[in-house]
């Protein structure tokens, strides 16, 4: 480092002292916490891009540390609950303690949507309204929004005890007491933290000490956010030997990097499988994505990076087809075969490697098929191209044309097979955890894929429950996943009843019921009340599709909904297995000329008595 550069580093902050006194705050601190609150049907990706930092993408599972609730990197994650997110804090403008997030809008968006649904009170309209030009009610799609969040370091006029502090917007049914007694702490602290702030209004921010990774309380070190009487109170002579320390180890610091880097043996990760089986060794070092090499694949084509970039124009959007929690999707035409290529970031090398993993173990007619993978630059796992997309739009989008009856029935069991195939005809067993309507394709002749593997796990033969981190989407977690972790194939056979459900009614897995958010309802418990009337028939009838008019079977309805309240039934071991549920459905639709088994599916149904010993009740 040249003298020249720590002389100016003195002269900042010589300057900063003497010549910003008068500032409000002097400096932030390295960490706050925002208190998010969860509304239905919001994936933690978009809980990750609105409060993207330094802190949050540097580490794949900081939240959970900070969390009693578990959360993961992809899927929803539980309604009405609050996570706390880490965030730097910082003196902006030498006025206020704060942190700017950068908001990317869409179509649509309004100051009053981004700050009090997105960023859920987190912010308001004025601040968005101070640090940025747009017209409030017409953002430009794409334009970057600066979302201003305040934040606190502390106080040692109230406490030294305490050191880190909770941005917590105030919502209804928020009292004093209440936050009181959830954080056990004392109410006279709160208000003096919160200095004519009403609670009992139950909006507007205020400001609570918070749990580190540990769950202890930090306390108030001489550190960080100084205050304006703090500040001047510090001697000339304690700011240079403050100063000349700081350099003197700043210096060093940057010295020993330098060192360290230079002696750092160049490494990359290798994947492998031993004899074709598909399992992995893994070992890394500090290599790049571009560093991932030497991957050897059963059945699957290892493509280059400028063979998928020419074949998507440099990952244009106009090719883009699809974004997940993993990454973005793309079409393409590579080697005369139209290919989906899903692109991941490198902190998704789980998923990759897991769903590289699955679909490199089993074949199936009705699971998606991988025809290669990429690691250069990023991770990409290239897909057979699906014509209509995913189940998810043709009956919550618009513009599709309705599904006709025949065509739900053969996609439920189109799913059903795929599904049964891997919990029944694999060694070891493969459990989804993400089955949604999302992640059920359409073909050219409306048949149905499963897809989207990232987050399979295996069991071995003979375990039936495991033990895991939460993952999945709201809405189609069964009981005892949500609430334990729980882990069995059964929590597929719930989340393909909520599909079925979906089937008939095109209504989404949780849907609002009332004028607010708070007021929603999941197809589980809606069917469950229509099943449960005197006339089941009238109840069904007011919830299948108005699409289908009057071109389906009511009694075949029935016995859709039945089988779909037998799969989301409470207790797992009352569920029927995925192979019942493929037996029931095919007793509803109409025989197909095509063939149903490949040369990988062994799963075969020729003994009819099967079929007429089974049935749904």
């Amino acid at each position: 480092m040249k003298l020249k550069n720590v002389l100016l580093l003195v002269f900042l902050f010589v300057e900063c002292v003497f010549f910003k006194v008068e500032s409000k705050c002097v400096k932030g601190c390295d960490i706050a916490l925002a208190s998010y609150y969860v509304l239905p049907l919001v994936e933690l990706p978009s809980v990750k891009n609105f409060m993207q930092s330094k802190i949050v993408t540097n580490s794949s599972d900081i939240l959970n540390k900070y969390n009693k609730v578990l959360v993961t990197n992809h899927g929803n994650i539980f309604s009405f609950f609050r996570i706390n997110i880490p965030f730097p804090c910082e003196c902006i403008g030498g006025e206020f303690l704060g942190h700017v997030f950068e908001y990317t809008a869409k179509e649509g968006d309004t100051y009053d949507l981004i700050a009090n649904t997105y960023y859920v009170s987190l912010t308001t309209v004025e601040l968005l309204k101070k640090f940025n030009s747009y017209d409030p009610n017409h953002i430009p799609a794409k334009g970057k929004v600066n979302v201003t969040v305040n934040c606190s370091c502390g106080n040692s006029q109230v406490s030294k005890d305490y050191g880190l502090f909770i941005t917590y917007p105030l919502r209804t049914g928020d009292t004093l007491k209440k936050i009181a007694n959830e954080s056990k702490l004392d109410e006279g602290l709160l208000q003096n933290y919160n200095p004519g702030v009403d609670f009992s209004k139950e909006s507007g921010i205020v400001f609570i000490p918070g749990r580190d990774q540990n769950g202890d309380y930090v306390p108030l070190y001489p550190r960080t956010g100084l205050a304006k009487g703090a500040a001047v109170g510090i001697s000339i002579a304690g700011i240079f030997g403050f100063v000349l320390f700081v350099i003197c180890i700043y210096v060093r610091y940057i010295k020993k990097k330098e060192e360290e880097k230079d002696k750092l043996p160049r490494t990359s990760m290798k994947l492998s499988t031993q004899d074709g089986s598909g399992e992995y060794e893994t070992s890394s070092g500090t290599g790049s994505a571009t560093g991932l090499t030497g991957i050897m694949v059963a059945k699957s084509t290892e493509f280059s990076y400028q063979e998928l970039a020419k074949a998507t124009n440099n990952f244009n959007l106009d090719h883009k087809i699809g974004q997940g929690g993993f990454g973005a999707v793309y079409y393409a035409e590579l080697r005369g075969e139209k290919t989906a290529i899903k692109k991941m970031d490198v902190q998704a090398s789980t998923e990759f490697l897991c769903e590289l993993k699955v679909l490199t173990h089993v074949h199936h007619l009705n699971l998606v098929r991988l025809i290669g993978y990429c690691v250069e630059g990023s991770l990409f796992l290239v897909y057979e191209h699906i014509d209509n997309g995913n189940l998810g739009h043709y009956l919550h989008g618009i513009g599709k044309e309705p599904l006709p009856w025949s065509s739900r029935v053969q996609i439920a069991l189109d799913s059903a097979r795929g599904l049964e195939y891997i919990h029944e005809h694999t060694v070891p067993v493969y459990i989804h955890r993400d089955v949604k309507s999302a992640n059920i394709l359409i073909d050219k002749n409306l048949r149905g894929k499963v897809a989207d593997f990232g987050l399979t796990k295996l069991i071995e033969v003979g375990s039936s429950t495991l033990h895991t981190r939460l993952v999945g989407t709201f809405g189609y977690m069964p009981p005892e996943y949500a609430q334990y972790g729980d882990i069995s194939p059964k929590i597929d056979v719930y989340a393909f009843g909520v599909v079925l459900f979906e089937l008939i009614s095109a209504k989404n897995a949780v849907l609002r019921t009332g004028e607010t958010v708070a007021e929603s309802k999941g197809l589980v418990a809606l069917f469950g009340e229509a099943l449960n009337q005197i006339d089941p028939l009238e109840g069904l009838r007011k919830l299948v599709d108005p699409r289908l008019k009057e071109n389906y079977l009511i009694e075949d309805v029935l016995k859709m909904a039945e089988l779909g309240r037998a799969c989301t039934r409470d207790n797992p071991l009352l569920r029927p297995s995925m192979r019942s549920a493929v037996v029931a459905l095919m007793r509803l639709s109409p025989p197909t000329q095509d063939c149903d088994d490949d040369d990988d599916d062994d799963t075969s149904y020729e003994n009819q008595t099967i079929i007429n010993l089974l049935s749904v009740r």
